[in-house]
């Protein structure tokens, strides 16, 4: 057997592990890399270390340090308040509102797991109160998070546009972010208002609501120094970012030591509260794709996925892939850095297909799936359910819709990318 098979025999033990079993696959992803890189190709364990994304690491890690500081310092909690306060009682609006603030803190920064962290207490609790079926409302915060996942500033849409970057398909990162937002938007609202949404927008709700702070009772309530310091430093990263073109992970841990020198953030606090799960499975899967593709095993890949794709299913047969093997395995952690890859060849041997076209419904299709009952999202949802809902019931509607939406994101990206040709020229 040759180095290819036995290399794509390694990742394919990488994403069967990461779907049954506890053990963290990036370090799985780096023991594998060694053994096969060293022991049967030849390259020298230098050569392997040479393929961990340091780039992508230093983004991550400044990007999520900032801000864990603004969710510990309580910032995006009190700005989240804030908004929910607009509703206004109307019952109907209030997970739209949740929708659109998971999706505004995701596109910002903390992601779509953060966003969700954030919400799911208020939403739940919100639900419970004013008679939201709680599938909905789970629906509409998880969703409204994973729309915005692939966001420049976000932690998967940093993983994703650094590897299209790699693959030969840079300055794609607007159109990532709209197509993703755009139909994660379409599917939730059009679900949300066939299934009872319009009912819903009927309703008033009187008389204050019980908000939940993540901070507890003794939690700032309203913004102080430290809260208005940290907003306007984001803003500035932010501005700095599209206007200046100033590296985001750099300006990030910049504007991190400079909440903590200006007392407004905690750095201690904050490294506790960073994905390090997350960035430490990316960062190993990318040193096993490396090996991958010194050894032909990602051309190996690319053919076994060009065999059972045409140029008029590609877009709908990666769409589905992606979501089913998603459900059970890390996103952007495992799924995407595996096979973003082996675009560019795939379009090449299919011929008449845009690479854009099958990455986007790669990133669709994997995030589409996010907010089953396995997914973090989910299971944020979950635990945030108020004490009188039936946490098993709602456990196997989220498990029934993640299914459901591999297959709607194969149909949504067969019809955005294969037959509207969406964004692509």
């Amino acid at each position: 057997m040759d180095a290819a098979t036995l290399s794509l025999g390694a990742l394919l033990v990488a994403i069967v592990v990461s779907c049954t079993v506890r053990l963290h696959v990036g370090f799985l992803a780096i023991a594998l890399a060694w053994l096969v890189g060293v022991y049967l190709d030849d390259m020298t364990a230098r050569e392997v270390m040479s393929g961990f994304p340091t780039r992508l690491f230093m983004t991550l890690a400044g990007v999520t340090l900032l801000f864990s500081q603004a969710q510990a310092n309580g910032t995006l909690d009190l700005v989240a308040h804030r908004a929910v306060r607009l509703c206004g009682g109307n019952v109907g609006v209030m997970p739209v509102m949740f929708y659109v603030l998971s999706f505004v803190l995701s596109s910002i920064g903390p992601g779509s797991i953060a966003s969700t962290a954030l919400m799911a207490p208020m939403g739940m609790a919100v639900a419970g109160q004013v008679g939201i079926p709680a599938f909905w409302m789970a629906i509409m915060i998880g969703h409204g998070g994973n729309a915005a996942a692939l966001s420049p500033f976000a932690p998967a849409g940093i993983i994703v546009n650094g590897v299209m970057d790699d693959i030969g398909l840079p300055g794609h990162e607007l159109a990532t972010y709209l197509h993703n937002g755009l139909a994660h938007t379409v599917v939730v609202f059009g679900a949300y208002f066939a299934f009872g949404g319009l009912r819903l927008l009927g309703r008033r709700h009187e008389g204050e609501l019980q908000v939940p702070s993540l901070e507890g009772t003794d939690g700032p309530t309203s913004f102080d120094r430290r809260h208005w310091l940290t907003i306007g430093v984001i803003g500035a990263l932010l501005s700095s970012v599209v206007l200046f073109d100033v590296d985001v992970g750099l300006g990030a841990f910049a504007c991190a030591i400079l909440l903590s020198v200006l007392k407004a953030g905690d750095e201690t606090e904050a490294v506790s509260l960073m994905p390090w799960r997350v960035i430490m499975m990316v960062c190993g899967m990318t040193v096993l794709i490396s090996v991958l593709e010194e050894t032909g095993g990602l051309a190996l890949f690319t053919r076994l996925l060009a065999d059972i794709s045409t140029p008029n299913s590609v877009t709908a047969v990666m769409a589905f892939t992606t979501g089913f093997i998603s459900i059970y395995s890390s996103t952007s952690g495992v799924v995407l850095p595996a096979f973003l890859p082996t675009v560019p060849d795939l379009a090449q041997q299919l011929g008449g297909v845009e690479p854009l076209a099958i990455a986007s419904a790669m990133n669709i299709g994997a995030h589409m799936v996010d907010v089953s009952a396995l997914s973090t999202l989910g299971a944020l949802c979950i635990a945030a359910a108020p004490k009188h809902e039936d946490s098993r019931a709602l456990f196997n509607k989220l498990m029934a819709w993640g299914l459901s939406m591999a297959v709607v994101g194969s149909v949504m990206c067969w019809l955005l990318f294969t037959v509207f040709r969406v964004g692509l020229g």
